[in-house]
C-alpha cells in the first residue's frame, strides 16, 4: 500500500515498484492568475491536483509534480499572474513527463484546469507519445466539471461557484468568500467565455477585461468545502472511468502493452 500517490511524497523503491505494478503518471496543469479578491491565484493548480489525486487512487497511478505555472498571458493585465511562454511550458511538460518514461512509465494522464495551456499540450503530448513512446491523454478537467456541474453551479466562469468549490475541497483556508464583491455582469461576460469556447470560432481576446471588466464572474457564495468534495469526487469518478475505457481502446489499435486493461475505477 502507498503511503501517497504524490510522486515527490515517495522514496525511489516505492517508485519503481508502482512503475513495475502499473506503469501510470497523472501530470496536473494549471496557472497562476488572479481569481479576484477571494480566490487564491493557484486556483488551477489547486483544482487540477485534488482532481488528479481522486484519479490516481482510483485508477492505481501517481501524481508527478507538474509545477503551478501555465501559459496565461490573458491574465497578465492583473498582478498575481505568471505566465511561461508556449515554448518554454512545452519543454517543462515534455521533460518532466520524458524522465519518468526513462523509469519506465508508459501511460500518461494529462489532467489540466487551465484553457491557456490547450494549444501547448497538445504538441506536448504528441511528442510525448511519438518521440518518447507514451500512451498519452488529456483531459481538460475544466470541461468536465462543466459538464457535469454547469448547470446546477453556474456554469464555468472565472472565480464563480465551480472553481470555488475546487479550492474548498481540499484548501478552504485559502478561500475568502466575505471578500467576493464586485462581480462583473454575468450576461456580457457569459457571451464573450462562450465565443472562444466553441469549436469552429476561436477569435483571439485581449486580456481578461474583454470578458470580465473587474477580473472575475459568477457567483461563489453558495460554496461550501462539502460540496466540493463531493464535486471533486464525482469529476474523479467521471474521468478515471472515462479514461480507463480510452487507454483501453489505445491498447488495442496501437499495440500497447496492456497494463490498463482490467483495471477498474472505484
Amino acid at each position: 500500500m502507498l503511503p501517497s500517490r504524490y510522486f515527490i511524497d515517495l522514496t525511489q523503491p516505492e517508485i519503481a515498484a508502482q512503475f513495475r505494478k502499473h506503469p501510470l503518471v497523472i501530470l496536473p496543469a494549471g496557472s497562476v492568475e488572479q481569481h479576484g479578491p477571494h480566490l487564491p491565484t493557484g486556483t488551477d493548480i489547486y483544482a487540477a491536483k485534488a482532481i488528479a489525486h481522486g484519479v490516481a487512487e482510483r485508477m492505481d497511478g501517481l501524481v508527478l509534480p507538474g509545477g503551478p505555472l501555465g501559459v496565461t498571458p490573458f491574465h497578465m493585465p492583473y498582478e498575481g499572474t505568471i505566465s511561461l511562454s508556449p515554448d518554454t511550458y512545452m519543454r517543462l511538460v515534455i521533460e518532466t513527463c520524458a524522465s519518468t518514461a526513462s523509469h519506465g512509465a508508459k501511460y500518461l494522464l494529462i489532467l489540466n484546469w487551465h484553457e491557456g495551456n490547450i494549444p501547448s499540450l497538445a504538441i506536448a503530448a504528441d511528442a510525448l507519445h511519438r518521440v518518447h513512446g507514451m500512451t498519452v491523454l488529456t483531459v481538460q478537467a475544466c470541461y468536465v466539471a462543466a459538464d457535469l456541474f454547469g448547470a446546477e453551479y453556474g456554469g464555468l466562469t472565472h472565480g464563480g461557484e465551480i472553481e470555488a468549490l475546487a479550492v474548498l475541497a481540499e484548501r478552504a483556508e485559502l478561500v475568502h468568500l466575505d471578500r467576493a464583491a464586485h462581480s462583473s455582469e454575468k450576461h456580457h461576460a457569459k457571451k464573450m467565455d462562450k465565443l472562444r469556447r466553441t469549436r469552429s470560432y476561436q477569435p483571439v481576446l485581449s486580456n481578461i477585461r474583454t470578458i470580465a471588466p473587474t477580473g472575475w464572474y459568477g457567483d461563489p457564495q453558495p460554496a461550501t468545502a462539502a460540496k466540493g468534495q463531493r464535486m471533486v469526487a464525482s469529476i474523479a469518478d467521471a474521468i478515471a472511468g472515462e479514461a480507463t475505457e480510452i487507454f483501453r481502446q489505445l491498447d488495442e489499435v496501437q499495440g500497447g502493452v496492456g497494463e490498463i486493461t482490467g483495471k477498474r475505477a472505484m
